[in-house]
């Protein structure tokens, strides 16, 4: 996708503060963080939302689960954290690229819309 932010990210045309990259992996800080801990996690191969999970392409969500569990383990996040995605204009997702948050290093607050 030319016009994807998240696809030049990971073409390394836009800066990021990298936290884990593998062959279909991607994580980074967001620039513009809710919470102590908060950073990004998708997948190099362009997916649009959750909306688009197939057959096909549904590997790559097993292995971010287990890579935001790693990172979560390395950046310390013991008490516990909180893991989401926006899908669509309802769910207010910005960056139509597939990514996770992964929030922690503090209480978060139970309220989430």
């Amino acid at each position: 996708m030319n016009d994807c932010l998240f696809c030049k990210i990971i073409a390394g045309e836009i800066p990021s503060t990298k936290v884990y990259e593998d062959d279909s992996v991607l994580a980074f800080r967001d620039i513009n963080p809710q919470a102590p801990v908060h950073i990004l996690v998708i997948p190099k191969t362009h997916i649009a939302s959750i909306a688009d999970i197939t057959p096909e392409n549904s590997g790559v969500i097993a292995h971010i689960s287990e890579v935001i569990a790693h990172i979560a383990r390395e950046q310390g996040l013991n008490e516990g954290f909180r893991v989401c995605t926006n899908t669509g204009a309802h769910g207010c997702q910005s960056v139509k690229h597939l990514h996770f948050h992964l929030l922690g290093g503090r209480q978060l607050s139970e309220r989430l819309g």
